[in-house]
């Protein structure tokens, strides 16, 4: 009686628990890849429209993920698609015992031995991970936007979640031009909320990675969606006449070479003859 009950009740359990996985798997990558579309996340986890939409609305209810309009370049006909992303309680649901168990650690080595203990710690971690890509990013060459792309490609196989696009517009005159480079997972997003060095350490990293100061505008850690740093790149002139200040340095330069202008010299000249005089 009792085995054959408890059957009956894990045959009832066990389409609970695939929807209990499925949606498990869904906010997992929303995590790792938001903002994305309904469309796209069924494509990726090889299920039906109906179905992601449904674990959406059940995570939105739950409030471990939000929803907003999608990029124009993502829209489609009919309404506006939406976009989602891991709220800050899905980001919590997310988190393990081990990361419990990491910022408990952490508290221990400053309290022992000082905050520029953690930063130690945090700076090493980051410098394996560093000379691994630099290897990598070698092969690149000396392009920035192709290191940036190495960068990407590297931090994304470890799970980052890395993705990058280029900002500002190249043909106004003095717009700041460069990469968005944006991380949509993070190992130690937990670590990092309390403990910014390992934040500060990674950055330092892209920067001389890159081999240019970049800027982290926005990050997980402090409750942004997604990790995002600013690559500036190199700004392309448009053709046309010099501007007066660089025809003036022209012009010093090349009074610095021994070429003076034209008023110059006959000033000399006359001057020669006066004294021949």
């Amino acid at each position: 009686m009792f085995i054959a009950g408890d059957e009956r009740q894990d045959a009832a359990a066990q389409p609970q628990a695939l929807e209990s996985r499925t949606r498990d798997r869904v906010l997992q990558a929303i995590s790792e890849r938001g903002p994305i579309t309904a469309g796209v996340l069924a494509d990726q986890l090889g299920l039906t429209a109906a179905a992601v939409r449904r674990h959406l609305d059940n995570l939105v209810e739950l409030g471990l993920i939000t929803g907003r309009e999608a990029a124009a370049g993502n829209r489609g006909r009919g309404r506006p698609a939406r976009a989602y992303v891991v709220s800050d309680a899905g980001h919590q649901s997310l988190e393990s015992d081990y990361d419990h168990l990491a910022t408990e650690a952490l508290r221990f080595l400053a309290d022992a031995a000082g905050e520029e203990a953690v930063t130690r710690f945090a700076q090493q971690r980051v410098a394996e991970l560093e000379e691994r890509y630099a290897a990598e990013l070698a092969e690149a060459g000396s392009d920035r936007q192709a290191r940036t792309a190495a960068l990407v490609k590297a931090l994304t196989r470890d799970g980052f979640a890395a993705s990058a696009r280029p900002v500002g517009d190249a043909g106004s005159p003095g717009a700041l031009t460069g990469i968005q480079l944006c991380q949509g997972h993070c190992p130690v997003q937990h670590v990092a909320r309390e403990f910014p060095q390992f934040c500060d350490a990674e950055t330092d990293a892209f920067s001389r990675l890159l081999g240019v100061h970049v800027q982290r505008l926005a990050t997980l850690a402090h409750g942004d969606h997604v990790c995002t740093t600013f690559v500036p790149t190199p700004t392309v002139r448009a053709a046309g006449p010099a501007p007066a200040s660089t025809r003036t340095a022209t012009t010093r330069t090349t009074m610095a070479r021994g070429t003076r202008p034209a008023r110059t010299t006959t000033h000399t000249a006359e001057t020669t003859k006066g004294s021949t005089r």
